[in-house]
């Protein structure tokens, strides 16, 4: 059918291996395969053409004389001789896709993509705003060395299961009614492993604790995630890895607390810097700022410092710092301090005390209402 160079129709090297053909075929059957492309001719053109062309690569007789001769060295030979024909790949292919339980021939486990992981990442407020980059040690399950996954002690092989030929399900039959379930024998593998691995114990997977390096940007806050690709858990019977999720959480800080972009924190301060005025320093992320205090400066008041915040790891303006001042009551007085603070108070009238004073008028106001 096709006259196309059959490596460029699988778009592979002319020295692919055979795990190459079969993943460009599972890839081009996929997407050009009937069933998701009706009355699409073109669609189904490529896809006769790509089975044609792994037919033939994928059988070594047939691919060394096409190498040689080109399509004149296979004309006539298709559809017969060795190889993995269409039949044996197609139910591997779209068993999975469209939930058949069509076998692979002489049998075989489905492939099945490894589980996702996910890991809990502490940091200090400074990391996760200044970013870094930390080594964490992950335990997961992966694929064992000695039997390469397969489960089967080296040397051997699982054998395929006599009780559902390879399929992994049973179809069960009560009387007009059938029913497919799970093969209770290989217990929806497809295969029996008659001598399992010594160090997996039949599994294909050993527990195993691997150091990775995670890059974090800055910015980062509790709640954000940093995706892995492929350091998951391994996949079943050859099938490709989860991934990791790194998930942030920024621990409390002593001083600082975090509002997306803004940083807050309360500064004490003395009454008489409260009353007179005063220049004190103040922490930031990046280092010490002077911050001016102003006389007559009450409890409560927030002083805005700009770009002293944290710059969004998803992009936006740099937030700022917010200093939230709170007038400290003194303590541990002397006789002498006590006498001064008395005087002080006696010779104060209701003008040094705007906020008491409007304070009282409203409680008076409040109980005039009441009715007792």
């Amino acid at each position: 059918m096709s006259q196309r160079d059959y490596y460029e129709v699988l778009g592979v090297q002319r020295n692919a291996s055979e795990a190459d053909l079969k993943k460009a075929y599972r890839r081009l059957a996929m997407k050009y395969h009937p069933d998701r492309n009706p009355d699409d001719e073109e669609a189904e053109h490529k896809f006769k053409e790509a089975k044609e062309a792994y037919e033939v690569l994928s059988d070594a007789q047939k691919r060394a004389a096409y190498d040689q001769f080109g399509h004149a060295g296979v004309q006539g030979g298709m559809g017969g001789g060795g190889g993995a024909g269409f039949s044996d790949i197609f139910g591997d292919v779209f068993g999975d896709i469209f939930g058949g339980g069509r076998g692979r021939g002489g049998g075989g486990p489905r492939v099945q993509r490894g589980a996702d992981l996910r890991y809990t990442l502490d940091m200090t407020l400074e990391d996760a705003v200044a970013g870094k980059e930390v080594e964490i040690k992950v335990p997961t399950m992966v694929n064992c060395q000695t039997c390469d996954g397969s489960g089967a002690k080296p040397g051997t092989k699982p054998k395929t299961c006599t009780t559902c030929g390879g399929v992994g399900q049973v179809r069960m039959q009560q009387g007009f009614f059938s029913i497919q379930q799970t093969c209770p024998a290989c217990h929806g593998a497809g295969v029996v492993i008659e001598e399992p691995c010594p160090d997996c114990h039949g599994a294909g997977k050993v527990r195993e604790t691997r150091t990775l390096s995670v890059k974090v940007p800055p910015g980062v806050d509790t709640g954000d995630r940093i995706r892995l690709a492929g350091e998951g858990e391994a996949g079943e019977h050859g099938g490709p890895p989860g991934d990791l999720y790194v998930q942030i959480r920024v621990k409390d800080h002593p001083i600082f607390t975090r509002d997306g972009a803004n940083i807050y924190c309360e500064v004490p301060i003395s009454v008489v810097t409260a009353a007179l005025g005063g220049e004190m320093e103040v922490p930031t992320l990046g280092g010490r700022v002077k911050l001016r205090i102003p006389k007559e400066t009450q409890t409560g008041k927030l002083f805005r410092l700009g770009g002293k915040g944290v710059k969004p790891v998803r992009g936006g303006a740099q937030g700022d710092l917010l200093c939230r001042v709170i007038v400290e009551t003194p303590v541990n007085l002397t006789d002498e301090q006590t006498d001064l603070l008395r005087q002080l108070g006696e010779s104060m009238s209701e003008k040094h005390s705007p906020q008491h004073t409007s304070w009282l008028d409203g409680v008076k106001s409040f109980f005039d209402k009441m009715k007792f």
